[in-house]
């Protein structure tokens, strides 16, 4: 089978250190099901994840009727931007053809990650596009992050194939609206072209003022 729906929900702080992970099939079926996991430490479960499965079968690809995806830039980003906690960042290369974390606006990014998830482990094409389909509200931010929070408590992905290479293009933007709420979306691109889109909904808040 193949997933065709992914969405994470973030229920509270994950900590570094070790997790318990429960995992079940909730709608079992031959041609499609609903499976769930949840992370969990502490006596509370700190995040959860469903996801769709169709099954694999014989069909034919129909050509997408859009721009192919932009070609791959030569130059990384060589550094996180001012504000910005290193960590993730780094372990991610970012080419980008528009935009930049930092910069305010719609964004386009190549992206691929420099180390495996697990120590000598393959990534499979589904871990390469969800490491990296949470960071369009970041890519695209419209708000100083200096002076701004845009958290996302969820983010889901749709996928129409399995991405092909190591390398996912995220375009991305940010609409934000008066009362606290916004919206990023992505869409997501192998070399080949369009593999799906990514969204993810966000709590708009200015950050506290320091003490």
């Amino acid at each position: 089978m193949v997933i065709a729906r992914f969405t994470c929900e973030i229920l509270g702080a994950v900590p570094v250190g070790e997790l318990e992970l429960r995992a079940r099939v909730i709608r079992p079926g031959r041609s499609v099901e609903l499976v769930e996991a949840a992370a969990h430490v502490g006596g509370r479960d700190v995040a959860s994840a469903r996801a769709w499965r169709v099954r694999r079968a014989e069909s034919p690809s129909v050509p997408a009727r859009l721009a192919p995806p932009p070609e791959l830039p030569a130059q990384s980003i060589e550094r996180p931007p001012l504000g910005w906690v290193d960590g993730y960042l780094s372990a991610i290369e970012w080419r980008p053809v528009k935009g930049e974390f930092g910069a305010l606006g719609p964004a386009s990014v190549w992206s691929r990650l420099r180390y495996p998830l697990v120590p000598d482990e393959e990534l499979s094409p589904l871990q390469r596009v969800l490491t990296v389909a949470d960071s369009g509200n970041g890519l695209s931010s419209q708000l100083d992050i200096t002076e701004w929070q845009f958290i996302n408590p969820e983010f889901t992905v749709h996928l129409h194939r399995e991405a092909d290479g190591e390398w996912i293009l995220l375009d991305a933007s940010t609409m934000i609206s008066a009362g606290g709420a916004g919206l990023a979306t992505a869409a997501l691109s192998d070399r080949q072209g369009p593999v799906g889109v990514a969204a993810q909904s966000l709590l708009i808040t200015r950050r506290p003022a320091a003490s």
